[in-house]
């Protein structure tokens, strides 16, 4: 989706864009092969090999920061598929609503191949730096709720620069409510063995397993990790049906 973006040119808006894929310039290389006959005003054909030269740098360089700061933030989601094995999909569970009224217990990460989770008052302490492995940040509701909690616990913390909340992607294509319900509308994910966990039962978890109740941490952390690996199809997901709908 990258390679059709023009967004990120400056002076060039959706209009322009939409503009553009409808003469048949669907991706960079396509504005090489222009003829010089009019098709375009001869600024902007002038503007878009200038521009797209410093794109495909920036994309062999692996750059996503020089995207960040181009594109819209709600259009940061079209970074995915360039960037998908250096995407982090994160969840954290907490005893309070607040990280001023409570703490971060679990925090799993998922991507890169791998899937590990961390937990309070044994090795949470790493999480700052294994996240710093990752170019992209999906979340749900990440931005008001997993990421402010982490900031607080981690002051300094290096957040990828783009974070794609899937609570507002999904909503954009009409899809709204908690993750579990929006799981079930769609079919996705799997939540084999963690059936009928919610939230309020994950702080229930962590109090059972202060107390010395071992199975209930290991319960815990299966919630946890569903709760993040099941973000990865939901992602593809939205990126999938919002690519068709620019792009039919």
């Amino acid at each position: 989706m990258i390679r059709s973006t023009f967004l990120h040119i400056p002076g060039v808006g959706p209009v322009t864009e939409a503009e553009l894929w409808r003469r048949g310039i669907r991706d960079w290389a396509d504005v090489e092969g222009l003829p010089d006959n009019g098709s375009l005003p001869d600024s902007l054909r002038a503007r878009l090999r200038r521009e797209l030269a410093g794109s495909e740098t920036a994309l062999a360089d692996r750059s996503v920061e020089y995207f960040a700061a181009r594109l819209p933030p709600s259009e940061h989601w079209r970074l995915y598929p360039s960037f998908r094995s250096e995407t982090a999909f994160l969840d954290i569970e907490t005893t309070g609503l607040s990280p001023y009224e409570g703490i971060v217990t679990v925090v799993t990460v998922h991507g890169g191949g791998k899937t590990r989770t961390f937990i309070a008052d044994e090795d949470l302490e790493e999480l700052p730096a294994y996240l710093r492995k990752f170019r992209l940040l999906s979340t749900f509701n990440g931005r008001l709720f997993d990421v402010p909690f982490l900031e607080y616990r981690f002051p300094g913390l290096a957040v990828p620069r783009v974070h794609i909340d899937l609570r507002f992607l999904l909503y954009r294509l009409g899809y709204a409510g908690g993750l579990k319900r929006i799981e079930q509308t769609l079919g996705v994910g799997d939540r084999s063995g963690v059936e009928g966990i919610h939230g309020l039962d994950a702080v229930r978890l962590w109090e059972a397993y202060r107390r010395g109740d071992t199975d209930s941490l290991a319960r815990l952390v299966r919630y946890n990790r569903a709760d993040t690996v099941n973000l990865e199809p939901l992602l593809e997901f939205a990126v999938d049906r919002l690519s068709r709908r620019l792009l039919p």
